[in-house]
């Protein structure tokens, strides 16, 4: 087996990595060890000798009473340590040892003392000794007195240096990819994709072909270079993912770093910027260091907005950090010494925020919008997210796409993932229509709240309200469709009705827009027709209308009165660039755009009245309807309009634990759910195992 040096080199940096890792692990033990060592000498005494100490005094007046059987004399640091033993047990006073402990009473055999070396002390030890007749030693002074000295002495400074180095090499070389510690503020957090972890590739990422393509062009173009060189051909500086959330930019992005064939490291906007000065453009240079020594190679940085966005809107002066870490930035891509070798993808959903001179071609070349997918791309995402899940045969991919118009990528996937617990709730080993029918509703409104309290006046007036929906969306259905109205209240809603395009429209008619203002006032009109009163439950429907009427107005110029002029954009507020800025018209036009929304209001109040007062009969069925089931769909709803009955084979809902009204009695009906399951089981298993008389008398 053969090595490149590219691997001689990382397995080299590896090997060093451990040597080092395993020095470092060494040397702390042994110091640990020694500042053991430390803590028993200084408490405990001189290691082997724990003999009680006596004062000299004591010793001598013990030596002339003849209670010394023998002592030794040996030099110490100095002084001369005596330690001997007595001819019966003395009770000695023990003060030696940790301070805490204080002063202790004991007998012993044995004892220590310490006199200081001239002549007149010796003389009189020795003169005493030879009276008593007590057997003397004298021993040469031992060595690690001195070492143990010495350790005293130095092993503090040692223990204190030592820590202060492991400190700064956690701080500077821990956290990987990158370091967070004070030496290495400046290094980039940017990691490198690890391959065999990351699974995802292009046939992972569905409903986007095209977005596809274009990344595919780019890895290609890593690989083999010399075949778009050979006409002339330049590499991409630079991708841009623009597009709502959900739609899939860091799929894609991690999809190119598992096909890609060269290394690709991925960081955050949000990683550059740090609490001091300069760090974030620091952090741009190591990270296309990084990236220069080992090209080709390709750079992700998600959410670009975060040290992107234009210079100048920081209304503080344009010596900001950001700015500092956008500069760097826009040299390293395209600045004085080039940046060849390197391909820089990014993410965002702020593309409006960016700083132009980021957006130009030779930093970014390529902008690829990554929108919400239509009806065939819905289609295949959920193919991609219905590969581990068993579904029935009653689900059609296919029409749970046409009935999520606007979804993006994440949302189907959370819809499937909602009707796999759906399903698992309702001890299901399949997921079936209506599992993906209720889990688009938990999506759109939340989940269901069948317990909450609701007057009966208050039901009827939220039934008539659907039913006002209902009836003007059935007569202008000419591009929308009624799917469902319910009366069962989800997250703020008392209740919902679903109308679905009949096709993906890119573009809508002024038609089309007043149609949707006047099925969204259908329900205050039916209110005011019924009851003659005005509720509060209107206030999302008055919402959803006035934007319309106004971007009817002020963007798509559909009004006849102020003519095709664009009086406000469809872009989202930046206030570092829209800050201080005027209307771009008079006061005497935006009187004008008022009274022409309330115009269009108004005359979709008067349609919705009218449609609704033509069809009494059918408003009142459905809301009746409504009261009765609390849920009509697509088929129950047409049939009540049409001949004024319900369809056949409409059923209450099979599943007890979603119509409790409460979390106890949820978990009593499905307990005895479970309890009848196990008993079928044991039933059956009873009557596999039990056998007949023939077999007995066989046996």
């Amino acid at each position: 087996m053969k090595w490149s040096d590219k691997d001689k080199t990382t397995r080299r940096a590896r090997m060093n990595k451990k040597g080092n890792g395993t020095v470092k692990t060494t040397l702390y033990y042994v110091l640990i060890l020694l500042a053991m060592v430390m803590v028993v000498y200084y408490f405990f005494g001189n290691g082997s000798d724990r003999s009680p100490e006596i004062e000299y005094s004591t010793f001598t007046e013990q030596l002339k009473n003849g209670e010394v059987e023998s002592f030794t004399v040996q030099p110490s640091n100095g002084v001369y340590r005596i330690t001997g033993q007595y001819k019966d047990a003395q009770k000695v006073d023990n003060d030696s040892g940790l301070s805490v402990f204080g002063t202790t009473s004991s007998t012993s055999t044995s004892f220590s003392t310490i006199v200081l070396p001239n002549d007149s002390t010796l003389n009189e030890i020795t003169t005493l000794a030879s009276d008593q007749g007590v057997k003397t030693e004298i021993e040469q002074e031992s060595n690690s007195g001195i070492w143990l000295s010495l350790l005293v002495s130095f092993l503090p400074l040692v223990i204190i240096i030592f820590f202060f180095y492991m400190m700064m090499g956690q701080q500077g070389g821990g956290g990987g990819g990158g370091g967070r510690g004070v030496m290495n503020f400046g290094k980039s957090k940017a990691k490198e994709a690890d391959k065999k972890a990351n699974r995802v590739r292009f046939s992972d990422v569905a409903g986007a072909e095209e977005e596809k393509q274009e990344l595919v062009e780019v890895v290609e173009f890593l690989k083999d270079p010399r075949r778009f060189s050979a006409l002339g051909a330049r590499i991409p500086a630079g991708v841009l993912l623009e597009g709502p959330p959900g739609t899939g930019k860091t799929l894609l992005a991690k999809a190119v770093a598992g096909e890609a064939g060269v290394p690709f490291y991925s960081i955050s906007g949000s990683d550059f910027v740090e609490m001091f000065v300069g760090v974030g453009a620091s952090r741009v240079r190591d990270l296309f260091d990084t990236a220069k020594k080992n090209a080709p190679a390709i750079i992700f940085i998600d959410e670009i907005d975060a040290v992107g966005r234009q210079r100048g809107a920081g209304m503080g002066g344009g010596h900001d950090e950001r700015e500092q870490t956008l500069n760097q930035l826009l040299v390293e891509m395209d600045g004085f010494n080039g940046n060849e070798g390197v391909i820089v993808i990014a993410a965002t959903n702020r593309s409006d925020v960016l700083d132009p001179a980021l957006l130009r071609p030779g930093r970014f070349d390529r902008q690829i919008l990554v929108g919400r997918p239509d009806v065939k791309g819905r289609e295949a995402i959920l193919k991609v997210h219905a590969r581990n899940k068993p579904l029935a045969d009653d689900v059609d991919l296919k029409v749970v796409a046409q009935q999520t118009p606007g979804f993006a990528g994440a949302e189907l996937e959370n819809v499937l993932n909602e009707a796999a617990l759906v399903a698992a709730r309702r001890n299901k080993t399949k997921i079936d229509a209506s599992d993906i029918d209720e889990a688009e509703d938990r999506v759109i409104a939340g989940p269901a709240k069948k317990d909450r309290v609701i007057s009966k006046r208050e039901r009827e007036m939220v039934a008539y309200h659907e039913a006002g929906h209902t009836i003007v969306g059935l007569v202008l259905s000419r591009a929308r469709i009624v799917h469902k109205v319910t009366i069962i209240p989800r997250g703020r809603a008392g209740g919902y009705m679903i109308a679905l395009p009949k096709e993906d429209q890119m573009l809508m008619t002024k038609e089309d827009m007043f149609e949707q203002i006047v099925g969204l006032l259908g329900g205050r009109t039916a209110e005011e027709i019924i009851f003659n009163v005005q509720s509060t439950g209107a206030s999302n429907d008055f919402e959803q209308a006035t934007g319309l009427a106004r971007s009817m107005v002020t963007e798509y110029g559909m009004s006849d009165k102020l003519g095709p002029v664009q009086y406000e954009g469809n872009h989202q507020v930046f206030v570092g660039r829209d800050y201080g800025q005027t209307k771009a018209y008079s006061e005497q036009v935006a009187y004008e755009i008022d009274g022409e929304v309330r115009r269009i209001l108004v005359e979709a109040h008067a349609k919705a009245r009218e449609i609704i007062e033509e069809h009494r009969a059918q408003h009142k069925l459905i809301a009746e309807k409504l009261l009765e089931f609390e849920t009509l769909d697509a088929k129950a709803i047409k049939s009540l309009f049409e001949t004024g009955k319900m369809p056949e084979g409409v059923e209450e809902n099979p599943f007890p634990s979603e119509k409790a009204a409460s979390y106890e009695e949820a978990k009593r009906a499905l307990e005895q759910k479970d309890a009848e399951k196990q008993a079928e089981q044991s039933e059956t298993e009873t009557k596999e195992i039990t056998p007949d008389s023939t077999d007995d008398k066989t046996v």
